[in-house]
């Protein structure tokens, strides 16, 4: 709903090139409350003001030297692009009233002035008008967010739909500078690693030793900003006993193609590549 305050608070143009009718409007205005009035006797001047102040409502007389109102109508068409036109036009000729509506005006009042009648008709256009700027904006709002949550949703999906299609133990993702952002599932308890405050980079394991050429070869990778799948590297840990993982990343860009980082997911293949062996070995 539209206050009553607010409508009193509408900015209001009247172009009229008589200086008498313009003192009379705003007379009649102000005596019920009205405060932001503008006004103008140079239909030239319309366009511009309108342009500058996109006023609420224009009080518009049709019959002006030089350039009429129709023609101020036909040029305020091009500022307001929406089609809404907040035009109502003062006129003392009958068969002008409905040339004007159908130019796009959106309502009348005839001279002379009946001050209940103008009081009238100026404080519904305003309530129309008020009302639907209010709905434009709302819908503005609502397209933003619909956006956003659109692009939360596809990002969500991307994210667990390739967790899903690897079918991994973990799932991780990076920043641009290489810092760990996310890290789901049990790859800390696995690994026996720790992770520095607020994530960052994977610290040093409790006395394992990777092999230094396949953490390398996946370093070069990540450095490249190139896609890799099922990439195993292994360490060796303080038991004796060797392990493998299996690593599988993509890059990740926003909208303007900018790198914003790694996601992935990751396995422990041990077990797997373990039997593999004893088969070769039984053979």
């Amino acid at each position: 709903m539209i206050s009553e305050q607010e409508i009193l608070n509408a900015s209001i143009l009247i172009v009229d090139d008589q200086q008498a009718n313009v003192f009379l409007l705003e007379e009649m205005l102000r005596d019920v409350g009205y405060a932001r009035m503008t006004s103008t006797t140079d239909p030239y001047a319309v366009c511009e003001l309108h342009r500058k102040n996109c006023y609420d409502l224009i009080l518009l007389d049709l019959q002006m030297p030089g350039m009429d109102g129709f023609q101020v109508m036909e040029g305020l068409k091009e500022i307001e692009t929406d089609s809404y036109l907040p035009v109502l036009v003062i006129t003392a000729q009958p068969d002008h009233k409905l040339r004007a509506l159908a130019a796009g005006a959106k309502d009348f009042v005839s001279k002379p002035f009946d001050l209940v009648e103008v009081q009238t008709r100026i404080h519904n256009l305003l309530e129309v008008r008020l009302l639907y700027r209010k709905l434009e904006n709302y819908n503005k709002l609502l397209e933003q967010t619909v956006l956003e949550r659109t692009a939360e949703l596809r990002a969500s999906e991307a994210r667990f739909r390739r967790l899903t299609e690897l079918s991994s133990d973990w799932y991780w993702e990076q920043d641009e500078n290489g810092h760990f952002t996310r890290i789901f599932g049990p790859v800390l308890e696995m690994l026996g690693i720790h992770v520095d405050d607020a994530l960052g980079e994977l610290g040093q394991d409790q006395g394992a030793n990777w092999n230094e050429a396949e953490r390398k070869m996946l370093e070069a990778n990540l450095a490249a900003r190139r896609p890799f799948l099922d990439f195993v590297y292994s360490r060796t840990n303080p038991d004796g006993s060797r392990q493998y993982l299996m690593v599988s990343g993509e890059p990740m860009f926003d909208d303007s193609g900018r790198f914003t980082g790694y996601r992935g997911v990751g396995k422990d293949v041990t077990e797997t590549i373990g039997a593999e062996h004893e088969s070769q070995q039984k053979r």
